[in-house]
């Protein structure tokens, strides 16, 4: 199709060798030119990794909320911490989608807390409720690869056709139980005609109803002692998952005694109408009926609760969007019980993105744990007692409700086609216009210290187009503990022929301070910051006129304002 679009001069030459040049910058940055041939890969696992990861994830939390400063926590003064909630024991280190990797370990809360507290503080755990969109992987330690041996996962063979027929081409075992075929292929298999039987062991720890989960892109099915338990073998119902391509979570339950050691096998064949491959097999455990009483109860005897709630990478991926903003499952029904039980109650958050807090008012404390990495639990026990500062600050709005969202109106739009109809209003810039209260604004961020800001100054009120105004400002630390702010500037354009946001960001830099210690921030603000793009005349505009600096530590928390005018207009193409 290119090559004809140049041909009917639909693509100038320019272009192609403009996108062309780009990639082979890119080569001579890698520097594979002079090295083309590729190293194999490595696994690197530095302390200083380690170190960099705990830090990163510490310092990117964010404090939403620390009502009677109970953060940071004192070790002294505690004799009992209940740690509740779905993600207390699972490290929830980063999304679902293309971009997952495999982390070298992980850490969980519960691991991170206990290491922190040693053996002065009593440590319990409940996990109230679960929040899994897919049921969750076997469980590794409890499979053991194929029909004998002591290695863990499963057994893969694979075949060159569709009915799993003749001997294998190609066998290898593989940890986790969910497969995926999205690239390279092991050596002769064709990646649109093979088949795939996966076998492994699992010995249960307790006796009870299992709950097992099975997705694919193609036809599966799986068997436990040769008995098949679940059957997506004639007929799959487009379910969402795997980029969309997945089929429908096909569920059964079936008994199994402890101590017993079963034989899963689970047969696979591609889709030929699919490029791509996948399967998921899920198993939840036996679950009691009573979780949440459980929790409260541990909550009420304990001097603190931690609850950790959030989103695993099955909820928030690439391929599909959440329903609404709500925690999945009962997580909003067990902080609302937590809390109620225990006023010393701290909500911990894995999420990528905004959620609804219907109990915000009634929990001490919120910390926005996003995924910080492998070390998970290290970094979230190293803010929680104060070893670290949380310094990071929200890079997008948390709405109130759905319905407050920009978007709410256009998506998910009509016949495939979304149309981004909030323009220019996006983010703060529409809460800014519609005079919406977010529950936190952009550019939020609590901390364990206060900050002041003071003697805003400009480099010059007026403003040339091949000039760089700077803009300086004292931070001064007036609390009791080192903290890093990040100070933020917004340009308000105030004579625009066009419309423009109430504000935007320019610039933002990060300071560390001493208790007491004074700084003074200097940043810059350019020709092109001032600028909008004209679609009709198809050119960026910086246009002459009176702007209004706007510097503070959020997006609604000014603290200092000036004006300078840009003494003339520049036009440019984009």
């Amino acid at each position: 199709k290119l090559l004809e679009a140049v041909k009917q001069g639909e693509v100038s030459e320019d272009t192609i060798d403009t996108s062309v040049r780009r990639l082979l910058q890119l080569l001579v940055k890698v520097g594979l030119f002079e090295h083309p041939q590729s190293e194999a890969e490595q696994d690197i696992d530095l302390p200083e990794h380690r170190a960099l990861i705990r830090e990163a994830g510490a310092e990117g939390s964010v404090l939403l909320k620390n009502e009677q400063q109970i953060l940071p926590l004192q070790r002294e003064q505690l004799s009992s911490i209940a740690m509740i909630g779905p993600d207390v024991q699972v490290a929830q280190i980063m999304g679902g989608g293309s971009a997952q990797v495999n982390a070298h370990y992980a850490v969980t809360p519960f691991q991170g807390i206990v290491a922190k507290v040693g053996d002065h503080v009593r440590v319990g755990y409940e996990q109230g409720c679960t929040n899994y969109k897919w049921l969750p992987l076997l469980d590794s330690d409890l499979l053991l690869a194929g029909t004998e041996g002591s290695e863990h996962g499963l057994a893969v063979e694979y075949f060159t056709n569709l009915d799993l027929a003749g001997p294998p081409i190609w066998q290898e075992t593989q940890p986790k139980s969910e497969l995926s075929w999205f690239g390279e292929m092991p050596a002769g298999v064709n990646p649109q005609q093979f088949s795939v039987r996966a076998t492994g062991r699992l010995t249960p720890r307790e006796t009870g109803s299992y709950t097992f989960g099975l997705i694919s892109i193609g036809r599966s099915r799986l068997s436990i002692d040769g008995q098949q338990v679940i059957e997506n073998w004639t007929e799959q119902t487009r379910g969402g998952d795997f980029l969309g391509m997945g089929g429908r979570e096909i569920r059964t339950t079936v008994t199994l005694e402890a101590g017993r050691t079963y034989l899963l096998t689970l047969e696979f064949t591609k889709s030929e109408a699919v490029p791509l491959g996948a399967l998921h097999l899920g198993c939840l455990p036996p679950v009691s009926t009573d979780t949440i009483e459980r929790a409260v109860h541990l909550a009420a005897a304990s001097d603190v609760a931690i609850v950790c709630v959030g989103f695993g990478g099955d909820w928030q991926s690439e391929g599909f969007d959440r329903p609404d903003m709500a925690l999945p499952g009962k997580q909003d029904e067990l902080v609302e019980q937590v809390a109620a039980a225990n006023p010393r109650t701290i909500v911990l958050l894995n999420s990528g993105s905004p959620i609804t807090m219907p109990w915000l008012d009634k929990v001490a404390a919120v910390v926005q744990a996003w995924y910080p990495g492998q070390e998970c639990g290290n970094g979230i026990a190293d803010v929680l007692f104060g070893d670290t500062n949380p310094s990071g600050k929200l890079p997008q709005t948390f709405p109130v409700r759905l319905e407050d969202n920009p978007a709410y109106l256009n998506f998910p739009g009509e016949n495939g086609k979304v149309y981004y109809g909030e323009g220019l209003f996006v983010g703060y810039r529409y809460y800014d216009k519609k005079k919406i209260a977010p529950q936190f604004p952009f550019g939020f961020g609590l901390s364990y210290t206060t900050f002041d800001y003071s003697s805003l100054s400009l480099s010059s009120r007026q403003l040339s187009p091949d000039d760089t105004l700077q803009v300086s400002i004292d931070i001064t630390n007036t609390g009791q503990r080192a903290g890093k702010e990040i100070v933020q500037v917004y340009v308000r354009d105030q004579q625009a022929h066009l419309q423009r946001p109430e504000k935007e960001l320019k610039a933002f830099a990060k300071v560390q301070l001493e208790p007491g210690e004074r700084k003074t921030v200097t940043l810059s603000i350019a020709r092109d910051a001032l600028a909008y793009f004209d679609d009709l005349a198809g050119l960026w505009v910086a246009e002459a006129g009176e702007f209004e600096l706007l510097v503070g530590a959020s997006a609604q928390d000014i603290r200092a304002t000036a004006t300078f005018t840009l003494t003339a207009t520049t036009r440019w193409p984009s």
